[in-house]
């Protein structure tokens, strides 16, 4: 028996309309200094939405605080330990935003100067706002969810995975909401959340969706 929702998963995809503000830094203590200064929008373009711009790319730095530092400046340490910031790990922008400062203040405080640009270009900080796309494709099972999940564009997602972090204001993300209420499949929603969308690029989060639901549909055939 082919389980069947009572309310389709709509997809939804999104584009990221940018926006330069007038803060720049040319070293590390700057840095610091203006991502205390900037609206937490700029704190969310520099980190989260990061993905959206490199959603094919599985990058070493996987903010531009890091990449930037390791790039423009050549500084390898601070580089390391900025990239390993998982910003799932705080409960809002702000906090996300006070483990920066701490992380760039402690390394500042170990050197015996201030690392900044030397023939690298400034560091220049955005804003951005997410703009909903519809696409009009929608899933009633589980199989339809996938094939959809296998063709969609990378910013749906995106949308799906890392926006629902703000919308929802839990652990939990679209998808596995979806499977967890109107599919009753606890185990495939448990196990959809528990991906962590930091730990590669859009694709291979997209690989790892198809690989979950192929390992649910192969399981419910065997019973069958």
């Amino acid at each position: 028996m082919v389980l069947t929702a009572d309310a389709p998963f709509a997809f939804i995809g999104c584009s990221e309309l940018q926006e330069s503000i007038a803060h720049q830094a040319d070293d590390e203590k700057e840095l610091a200094e203006l991502i205390e200064e900037v609206p937490l929008d700029s704190i969310h373009f520099h980190t989260h939405s990061y993905f959206l711009r490199h959603g094919l790319i599985e990058g070493t730095y996987p903010n531009d605080f890091a990449q930037w530092v390791v790039m423009q400046i050549g500084d390898h340490v601070l580089g390391e330990r900025l990239a390993v910031l998982d910003p799932f790990d705080y409960p809002d922008l702000e906090n996300l935003r006070e483990e920066l400062i701490s992380i760039i203040d402690d390394h500042l405080s170990r050197s015996p100067i201030i690392p900044r640009v030397v023939f690298g270009q400034p560091f220049h900080f955005k804003r951005s706002r997410i703009l909903e796309v519809p696409i009009g494709l929608e899933a009633r099972t589980l199989q339809e969810f996938r094939d959809i999940v296998t063709d969609i564009d990378v910013s749906s997602i995106y949308y799906h995975m890392f926006e629902a972090h703000f919308r929802l204001r839990r652990a939990e993300n679209d998808f596995s909401a979806w499977l967890r209420t109107s599919l009753k499949l606890t185990n495939l929603a448990d196990r959809i959340r528990s991906i962590n969308p930091y730990q590669g690029s859009l694709e291979r989060l997209r690989s790892k969706l198809i690989s979950a639901c192929d390992d649910f549909l192969t399981s419910e055939s065997a019973k069958s």
